[in-house]
């Protein structure tokens, strides 16, 4: 399936597949769109909106039936488009609040929380939501719907939800007037004990984050 076949016009918008799709590409799109740095004062919210909109489409996948591919072994999808260039702009462009605490499983007892990026985060579901593109692209519709509910329980659905979490924090904390605890240095090679999470070291806040949705400067 080419992309003009996957912008056709008489496709059924009811179709599950092409929802599915659509949300996919949207996502594709425009977290691609806003790693270019072009409005780095919207980035965050705008970040927060498509990933709401992308878990929609996840929350669908993981309500839906178990999708069976076709074929008993995937479909060589070709090589993984290279997502480091991606993910160093995001870093960029995230640099203030990039790091944030995570616990992976919250069923689990006792999880200490570790360091996580929302960059690293975002590739990470692209490479995965990409890998299936290639599948509905191709024409392979049931593979690539397998794929991404697949992926969406293995992978990308805790992690975008993560991702969520954090980038929703952001936006409550410029809306609130609550400035942000820094991490004191902390990177995602460390770990993160109780007693580094208690460190209040100052405040990362960028202004241009809180300008754009209509808050005072944090001082």
């Amino acid at each position: 399936m080419s992309d003009a076949t996957l912008h056709m016009t008489d496709r059924d918008p009811d179709d599950f597949a092409v929802q599915i799709a659509d949300q996919v590409e949207s996502f594709l799109v425009a977290v691609t769109e806003v790693a270019k740095g072009d409005e780095p004062d919207s980035a965050v919210p705008f970040l927060l909106l498509e990933v709401s909109q992308l878990l929609l489409a996840g929350g669908r996948l993981g309500a839906h039936e178990d999708i069976v591919p076709e074929e008993r072994y995937e479909p060589d999808p070709g090589p993984e488009a290279d997502v480091d260039q991606l993910r160093e702009n995001l870093a960029r462009l995230l640099e203030p609040i990039d790091v944030y605490s995570e616990v992976f499983d919250p069923y689990e007892p006792r999880t200490a929380p570790v360091p996580a990026r929302i960059s690293d985060d975002l590739t990470d579901v692209i490479s995965d939501l990409r890998h299936g593109m290639v599948h509905y692209r191709a024409g392979r519709t049931t593979e690539a719907l397998w794929w991404w509910q697949f992926s969406y329980f293995s992978n990308w659905g805790s992690t975008a939800s993560a991702a969520l979490r954090a980038l929703q924090s952001v936006v409550a904390h410029v809306r609130l007037n609550q400035p942000l605890a820094a991490l004191d240095g902390l990177d995602t090679d460390q770990g993160m004990g109780d007693d580094t999470l208690e460190i209040e070291a100052g405040r990362v806040m960028a202004e241009e984050i809180g300008t754009p949705l209509g808050m005072r400067s944090v001082t």
